[in-house]
């Protein structure tokens, strides 16, 4: 097997290789928080580049619950001629195109000003940055099911709009995960306590997007390995959980880690492990593979071609690569025409290690920005001039967001 074989899924339809853009944070939304043009010419780039797969950055299944300012949001048909010309650009040289579909939870800035809801009122954890991020709501049964009924009606929205799949997104601390993990989830009802409840909302919403789309629309998980803090969710755990969902015809699982508190996903870790500086997670991923029938993706700081083969050679069945197509978006192109390309940003060494975070997920954006006005990216850019820009950009948006919101709520 090699990183340019194709991959058949479940439902019987193809991947052209087994290289996936995985999904980034874009926050390219326009002034309806649909998809913006820049949004679809970054995504022109993407299509161009040679990878088999496309998942989008976060979309929001509630235009009350944003994972940031500048969110996509797929919550009905208003905007869906904007969806269809997204959908079209990302297919065009035939990759698949998947929205990546979501809820933050307790992960949403006290900024944008909307109720935060988790399975429990527990408060993020950054320190000094804590504040940043309200204690949420306890979420009561009704407001468990209307998240649901907006993952699955987003997920047939997206189908009309011409996607190949959807990714739930159930790692990286956001809602899903927040269930998974007995740190933050701490209900004593049928939602909390043994892994079978705390698995259960992301089982029901598996479910219910899979009844709401046709048997050849792809239907995929983002699923941590472990959240990487002491008493989190474990390996042990997400092994069980993809023994869980072998029942429910998904057709991939991507493997990844961490959270807003612990960002593993950027290499780091709060329970003490040290993780590796290219494919965070194949270890893990290659063991859930003896237990999953769907296949495995994995993702996490890869950027060589042979980081990519040997993450193929452990068993996995495909490779997401994300900040490396961010400052390249030729990369697999590039790697199938036998070129050894690894693109790789300035590394930050901050003792702040939230700041740091920050600063990657700024650098990463900076990137993007570049690509979406049809420039060369900068990977020497520096980390602060990426920061400050960023927290530019997001306060302007944070003002245009909520501005969209008085409107919702006038209208």
């Amino acid at each position: 097997m090699t990183l340019f074989d194709p991959l058949v899924l479940p439902n019987g339809s193809t991947i052209p290789n087994r290289i996936a853009k995985a999904a980034m944070e874009e926050n390219m939304a326009d002034a309806d928080h649909a998809p913006s043009d820049r949004l679809m010419r970054l995504y022109q780039a993407w299509a161009e580049g040679g990878a088999g797969l496309l998942i989008s950055g976060n979309v929001m299944v509630d235009g009350r619950a944003m994972t940031g300012p500048g969110g996509v949001v797929l919550e009905d048909d208003r905007h869906l001629d904007r969806f269809a010309r997204w959908a079209r650009i990302g297919r065009s040289q035939g990759a698949q195109f998947w929205l990546q579909i979501n809820h933050p939870g307790r992960q949403m800035r006290a900024s944008l000003g909307q109720p935060t809801w988790a399975p429990s009122a527990v408060p993020l954890d950054l320190g000094r940055m804590s504040r940043m991020f309200p204690t949420p709501q306890a979420m009561t049964g009704d407001v468990i099911a209307e998240v649901v009924r907006r993952f699955a009606a987003t997920a047939r929205l997206a189908e009309q709009a011409g996607f190949s799949g959807v990714q739930v997104h159930a790692a990286h601390g956001y809602l899903l995960s927040q269930f998974l993990s007995p740190l933050t989830n701490r209900r004593t009802d049928a939602w909390g306590g043994p892994l079978e409840n705390r698995a259960r909302l992301l089982l029901d919403i598996v479910r219910a997007v899979r009844a709401a789309v046709s048997p050849g629309f792809a239907v995929a998980v983002k699923l941590n390995s472990a959240d990487f803090q002491r008493g989190g969710f474990s390996a042990d755990e997400a092994r069980r959980v993809v023994v869980m969902l072998n029942d429910l015809a998904v057709d991939l699982v991507e493997l990844s880690g961490g959270s807003y508190e612990a960002p593993a996903m950027q290499g780091e870790a709060r329970d003490g492990r040290t993780l590796a500086r290219e494919a965070y997670f194949v270890e893990f991923a290659s063991e859930i593979r003896k237990v999953a029938r769907m296949p495995v993706m994995v993702t996490g700081g890869v950027r060589r071609r042979p980081v990519a083969e040997a993450a193929l050679a452990s068993g996995v069945d495909m490779v997401g690569v994300a900040t490396a197509l961010a400052i390249d978006p030729g990369l697999p192109r590039e790697w199938n025409r036998g070129r050894d390309v690894a693109p790789a940003l300035s590394p930050i060494a901050w003792k702040n290690k939230t700041l740091a975070g920050l600063a990657i997920m700024a650098a990463v954006k900076f990137q993007l920005e570049k690509l979406s006005r049809g420039k060369a990216p900068n990977a020497a850019v520096s980390p602060l001039k990426a920061l400050v820009l960023q927290q530019i950009a997001e306060a302007s948006r944070t003002r245009r967001y909520r501005r969209w919101m008085a409107r919702r709520a006038a209208a």
